[in-house]
């Protein structure tokens, strides 16, 4: 009788470039959804004056193993003396060993990136590279050469300036015209000043009417070829153009007043009302709500036993929406944080 078992172990081929082009991907695709659903929530909570949380991702590590193996073992028994057969047998293992790292955004940088006022020159720079003056100046001024916006606090009796808006459709008009620029240039202190100016020579004459138009309600002088930005709440000096920005939370704040609220919370007094300052007509986003998860939406989170959305074929919306995750990235909040991270491995 002859018997035996031999093994051997497959060699092992690397599997980490393969695993990139679908990773990356996913992950990706899993931020970009987390970073949606965390930011309307948070537009949702500020709304119910619930406090804000904001966790950022801050690294994901993907560990992967690939063990396999091979075995083969027989007999061979003399006639009348046993059974003759052999066997072949193989097994292996695949392990999959992601582990991500949740940073909670806090201290001193991020509250001076959350709630200092954005920088004017940021503000008027998304202008310069193509959103419309109308949108985001509306989103992130408080006021402009002394005209008001939209008050965004609830227990606010103010109402905005006719003329603000009034100013905010002619620079959307004059933009489309390619007749209003931005530049930075270098005083002698070292400090980055923006000039904002109207190219009115090249204008048409209708066009030329509206700038001046523009100049009027602002104040400004009708012939000036520029005018330096300032932050402040006042009218500015000869030259300046006043703006009082707004800061992220002002923004968030902003935005939570287009957050419709059930009957149901409503009626459990969960939100102060709307002061009747408020013009609903000047909202730049809504947010629908409803008892059920929406089958299809841009975003959608649950809070308080209901469900909040941005619909997908609200453009508006989603625009707006899309504006305050790309200002908030711009705001100066990311620093090395010297405090506890919570690190869940998933498997």
């Amino acid at each position: 009788m002859v018997t035996g078992v031999q093994t051997c172990a497959l060699p092992i081929y690397s599997i980490g470039p393969k695993t990139i082009p679908n990773d990356r991907f996913d992950y990706s695709s899993a931020l970009a959804e987390s970073w949606k659903s965390m930011m309307l929530l948070n537009i949702v909570k500020t709304r119910y004056l619930d406090l804000p949380i904001f966790l950022d991702v801050g690294q994901v590590v993907s560990g992967y193993s690939l063990q396999t193996g091979v075995s083969v073992n027989g007999q061979i028994a003399r006639t009348g003396a046993g059974d003759t057969f052999l066997g072949i047998g193989g097994q292996g293992t695949f392990t999959q060993n992601p582990t991500i790292t949740y940073t909670p955004q806090t201290g001193d940088q991020f509250l001076k990136g959350f709630m200092e006022p954005v920088a004017p020159a940021r503000i008027f720079s998304l202008v310069q590279s193509g959103y419309a003056a109308d949108f985001i100046l509306q989103l992130g001024l408080e006021s402009l050469n002394g005209l008001r916006n939209q008050p965004m606090s609830i227990a606010s009796t103010a109402q905005a300036d006719p003329e603000f808006f009034t100013v905010l459709k002619r620079l959307r008009e004059i933009q489309d015209a390619r007749a209003v620029g931005l530049t930075v240039d270098r005083p002698t202190n070292g400090e980055p000043a923006t000039v904002m100016f109207f190219r009115s020579d090249s204008a048409s004459a209708e066009i030329q009417d509206k700038i001046q138009e523009a100049r009027r309600l602002l104040g400004v002088a009708p012939h000036s070829a520029s005018l330096r930005l300032v932050q402040s709440p006042l009218r500015g000096g000869p030259g300046e153009l006043a703006v009082e920005t707004r800061s992220i939370w002002q923004i968030i704040g902003a935005l939570s007043l287009g957050v419709q609220i059930p009957a149901v919370h409503t009626e459990r007094r969960l939100t102060p009302p709307l002061p009747p300052a408020i013009n609903e007509d000047a909202f730049l986003m809504r947010v629908q709500s409803g008892a059920e998860r929406p089958k299809q939406s841009f975003v959608a989170v649950p809070y308080e036993g209901a469900w909040f959305w941005i619909a997908d074929d609200d453009w508006k919306s989603k625009r707006a929406f899309s504006s305050i995750l790309f200002l908030f990235t711009l705001s100066d909040s990311n620093s090395p944080q010297s405090l506890p991270a919570l690190t869940i491995p998933t498997r």
